[in-house]
């Protein structure tokens, strides 16, 4: 054999004992010796595809310099001895090998560290909410409420102004702008425009059928309606009582996320007569207002922004460009993954429960709403107890993921909805590329038992990433499936980061760091604030920028290269 043969094969080994574990004992000696010098940062859990070693590997992380330097320093030593030219030459390779892989290890390091740096600065960069802070409106007196705007299951929203604040002259973008070959637009406009400028507010009227009567008990009840209420929204002498929330645990308020809407005040007030509510919703009136009504006397009110027309509304009358398309599905994973990483999971995601508004550049703003389904946990979880038939899946049926669609209620059983949402969006990212829905009835497939092979395919104008993402988003097996913050990573790199993954492997990171400080320069310099820094794209950017992680990073660029990798096969 000769020596370059043996050296190769030296390699090769060493990296194939480290990824089977068979040096495990000689690693717990060299972490001892060497502490937490070369620790990274916190675990995380990973998701398909693996990093190129498997997780066992941070524990190498503290052994593997001084172990690397002992078996190179054996092999020399090993070179004066009665061993073989051929035996000689492996040990050695094997250190060398060793040390290649500390190699590596050290640039992660320094990656990771970069991460956490540019991760700290956008971090700092809070959200500021689309209306400015008021400090009155606690009573629904303090309101001009106008027209009924939507109606849901449990609720009816109508527009709505403060009495205490003048109406906002900002002019924002309406879905009739949308329909500029149609006669009757320019009137359809006017008259839109003019109520989202007198009626910047909507209020949103829960309907109260068991929840009694007292401000407690309401408040109680429909706690999960209070999840994206900002910190001024109850009254203070409100904020003592003890919500508890449908699953036992107190109530999560979710911090201000551009996708995410906001709740900017909650009070409980009696049941008004107001416009539309014998005809829409007569069943739902307390006795005073409809001797034949069921509902209380009083109920729950939301105050929050209002906007032009939900998600469905708008593909109804418009279909998005390719980028166009990407960035919603991309603001709708940033919006999930905001949700998983405060331990909530929405349960009722679908193109109705999304507002949506638009930028300076009339790029549509997509906003998670509706609240009210939620399951929302102290930890983050997102592991729901299933002990019962009783114990509520969440919303649209629909919609669902098959780990909720076909969990069986047992002792012990638990459903697992840390990637749900995930798999909601790439469902409804069909309807955004103006597709049918496929798990709607005219799609014919339901969530429980479909085959992914039987998923329809997507326009050929939708990019083969965002392709890429939309299937493994409807993967079934959610151990297979990528996070919300995964998929959001990949959309990131396939729209700004395409020339950072020329050349790119999932296991060297080096490139794509130095990418990542360009990108944090460039969205300083554009600024956080102003015209530019409130554009969705400087939002996504600044999103992504401030929830960096080297693991998630790191996997996101597999899936890509993996997607690439098999769109090339094909094609040959």
């Amino acid at each position: 054999m000769s020596v370059k043969h043996a050296i190769s094969r030296g390699l090769e080994l060493g990296r194939s004992v480290f990824q089977m574990g068979l040096l495990k004992s000689g690693g717990r000696v060299a972490a001892k010796l060497r502490a937490d010098r070369f620790r990274v940062g916190p675990s995380v859990r990973t998701v398909q595809p693996q990093a190129f070693l498997p997780s066992r590997y941070r524990y190498y992380r503290t052994s593997l310099k001084g172990l690397a330097a002992q078996l190179q320093s054996a092999g020399f030593r090993r070179r004066f001895t009665g061993s073989s030219p051929r035996n000689r030459a492996v040990f050695l390779a094997f250190g060398l090998g060793v040390g290649l892989i500390e190699q590596q290890l050290e640039d992660d390091r320094k990656t990771a560290a970069t991460c956490q740096e540019i991760q700290a600065v956008f971090r700092k960069k809070r959200f500021q909410g689309p209306l400015k802070p008021f400090i009155s409106g606690y009573k629904l007196e303090d309101y001009f409420i106008g027209n009924q705007i939507g109606k849901g299951s449990n609720a009816a929203v109508y527009e709505a102004a403060a009495q205490f604040a003048p109406p906002t002259e900002t002019d924002r973008k309406s879905l009739v702008q949308m329909r500029d070959d149609e006669e009757e637009s320019q009137t359809t406009r006017s008259l839109t425009c003019c109520s989202l400028r007198n009626f910047p507010l909507a209020i949103k009227m829960m309907w109260n059928f068991g929840a009694g009567s007292s401000s407690e008990a309401i408040l109680k009840s429909m706690s999960q309606e209070l999840v994206p209420a900002g910190p001024l929204a109850l009254k203070q002498d409100k904020e003592q009582i003890a919500l508890d929330g449908h699953f036992g645990v107190l109530p999560k308020r979710v911090s201000a996320h551009p996708n995410v809407i906001r709740v900017y005040r909650a009070f409980t007030a009696d049941v008004p007569l107001l416009p539309g509510a014998q005809e829409e919703y007569p069943d739902v009136l307390p006795a005073r207002l409809n001797p034949a009504g069921l509902g209380n006397n009083r109920t729950l009110f939301l105050v929050m922004k209002n906007y032009p027309c939900t998600l469905r509304q708008y593909l109804e009358v418009s279909t998005p460009g390719r980028r166009q398309g990407s960035l919603m599905v991309l603001q709708l994973l940033e919006g999930v993954d905001h949700l998983c990483r405060q331990g909530v999971a929405h349960r009722d995601l679908k193109s109705d429960n999304v507002l949506l508004e638009f930028d300076s550049d009339g790029c549509p703003r997509l906003v998670i709403s509706d609240f009210g389904c939620c399951l929302a946990q102290n930890d983050s979880n997102l592991q729901l107890p299933f002990n019962s038939v009783w114990v509520s899946r969440g919303g649209n049926a629909s919609l669902m993921a098959p780990e909720v669609t076909t969990a069986v209620p047992g002792c012990g059983a638990v459903i697992d909805y840390s990637k749900a949402d995930a798999w909601a969006v790439g469902a409804i990212s069909y309807e955004i590329f103006g597709q049918q829905n496929p798990f709607y009835r005219a799609g014919g497939l339901e969530s429980r038992n479909y085959q992914e092979k039987q998923l329809p395919s997507l326009p050929s104008g939708v990019p083969a990433d965002v392709q890429l993402v939309i299937r493994l988003l409807l993967r079934r097996n959610p151990g297979k499936r990528p996070s919300a913050r995964v998929a959001a990573n990949m959309l990131h790199l396939s729209l700004w980061g395409r020339r950072a993954l020329a050349n790119q492997d999932s296991a060297g990171m080096r490139k794509l760091a130095d990418w990542l400080l360009c990108q944090s320069a460039v969205v300083l310099l554009k600024g956080c604030s102003g015209p530019s820094g409130n554009k969705v794209e400087a939002e996504l950017q600044r999103s992504f920028l401030s929830n960096l992680d080297l693991e998630d990073l790191r996997t996101a660029v597999g899936f890509l290269l993996y997607g690439r990798e098999q769109a090339c096969i094909l094609s040959a």
